[in-house]
């Protein structure tokens, strides 16, 4: 109940039930197609948007004992580390096109839209955490660092992106398989050769992410439109 309500604080609100009505709009839309199917192929997609959500819960989590003055403490650095080990969940689901590539099947069109519904709405739950820990950052270290914060997470986040495609790693796998985790980058660092295109992915991957990032970042400093009231006056009325 507690995070339900700092959840949908009011200064958060408008964007929380906007991406809890397009998670479950998505939801409804996988049901549809498994009923319409009878297939349960596109499920997982549902799992990886509740994965999506996570380091939203953990940005918003740390963002709150930040604003209480508690940003030193052992819990806020382990929220923040929650935070990005997850992050990568986020823009993960982008990847997931690659399932199109295995058959194409009449419901090709339908499928990738239904995907990149999912894609959007992880992405937007990423960023959204994103700019709460870039607010963060940006308060401690100055407005510089803050984005400086957020193209070293683009980076990362493309790097988790490749760990969980490529090379089929969890974020959980950080604990779960420590040592096999560990293999894996450190063939990917020393035979850099070997896995040219997984490299190349993490440019452009990082890249996007960047620029959505800004873009979106743009969108939300844009004016407040002005009342009505004030739209609607006419010039005699403006120069009284």
């Amino acid at each position: 109940m507690k995070l339900l309500k700092l959840l949908y604080r009011r200064d958060t609100a408008a964007p929380i039930y906007a991406l809890t009505f397009a998670s479950v709009a998505g939801a409804a839309l996988v049901l549809t197609r498994v009923l319409w199917t009878h297939n349960l192929r596109y499920g997982f997609l549902v799992w990886n948007l509740l994965l999506a959500w996570l380091p939203l819960v953990f940005a918003m989590l740390a963002r709150e004992l930040d604003q209480r003055g508690e940003r030193r403490n052992w819990r806020f650095v382990s929220l923040a580390a929650a935070w990005l080990l997850f992050f990568p969940n986020a823009p993960y689901i982008f990847t997931d096109v690659v399932h199109l590539l295995y058959s194409f099947s009449q419901h090709f069109w339908v499928d990738l839209s239904l995907i990149l519904l999912f894609a959007l709405t992880g992405l937007v739950l990423g960023f959204v955490s994103l700019y709460f820990m870039q607010a963060v950052v940006a308060r401690m270290l100055g407005r510089v660092t803050g984005w400086l914060f957020v193209a070293g997470v683009a980076g990362l986040g493309s790097f988790g992106a490749y760990l969980g495609r490529f090379l089929r790693f969890n974020s959980w796998d950080v604990l779960a398989k420590p040592l096999a985790l560990y293999r894996g980058i450190g063939t990917s660092v020393v035979n850099p050769g070997q896995h040219s295109s997984g490299i190349a992915f993490i440019a452009l991957f990082a890249t996007f992410l960047f620029l959505a990032y800004v873009m979106l970042y743009a969108l939300t400093h844009l004016p407040k439109p002005l009342p009505l009231e004030q739209t609607t006056r006419t010039p005699q009325a403006a120069s009284a």
